[in-house]
């Protein structure tokens, strides 16, 4: 830990790639299973209803439904402006639609966007984005070193074992510096490549 920012990551391309599969996949899955959840969750709903006798409701909380999914298409058309989810994967949002949107890294390092939220991205017609988080997932922090990977020159927090990629603006936001003290919060699951910095130093 003494030559923490000589840190050496020595991986071969083929093993890069794999991990980027890896990595991409796993927001595919986490993306899937928020919308899965949701639509449980609303059939769920719509059943409790029908159950207790409340047809009318029932019926009333379907056609909610199918507004909602049609009030992007409706919007679409009426104003040019365009709503999707998707979740963040570190520095993007993988929208519902399989693209990946660039998330500025300001955004991002203010709100420490952690890999695996739900986001919401408005498009208007003149191309801009606007990014709110709207789906926090569980969270937990660990303090680590900072370091530089002398790969890519890009930071990285070391903790213990495990090796975070983290956001060049949230560093320069903090003035962090290679042996730095970093709390850095992930999700509470583990499995993740990237990390958002909370505080650097004391």
């Amino acid at each position: 830990m003494d030559n923490i920012n000589e840190l050496q990551f020595e991986t071969e391309p083929e093993a890069d790639v794999h991990a980027q599969a890896r990595e991409n996949s796993g927001v595919r899955a986490r993306l899937a299973l928020q919308m899965l959840k949701q639509a449980r969750d609303n059939m769920s709903h719509v059943i409790q209803l029908l159950e207790g006798g409340d047809s009318a409701q029932a019926i009333n909380q379907m056609v909610s439904f199918a507004v909602q999914r049609t009030a992007t298409d409706v919007e679409l058309e009426q104003t040019g402006t365009r709503t999707l989810e998707g979740v963040f994967d570190g520095q993007s949002m993988v929208g519902g639609d399989g693209l990946r949107y660039n998330v500025p890294e300001n955004y991002a390092s203010k709100s420490k966007l952690v890999e695996g939220d739900i986001l919401k991205l408005i498009i208007h017609p003149d191309g801009t984005h606007i990014f709110k988080q709207i789906g926090p997932i569980e969270r937990q922090r660990l303090v680590g070193k900072l370091a530089i990977d002398p790969s890519t020159q890009e930071p990285v927090v070391v903790c213990g074992q495990d090796v975070y990629k983290v956001l060049a603006a949230s560093v320069s936001y903090f003035k962090g510096m290679p042996g730095d003290e970093v709390v850095v919060i992930i999700p509470s699951g583990g499995g993740c490549a990237w990390a958002a910095v909370e505080r650097i130093g004391g």
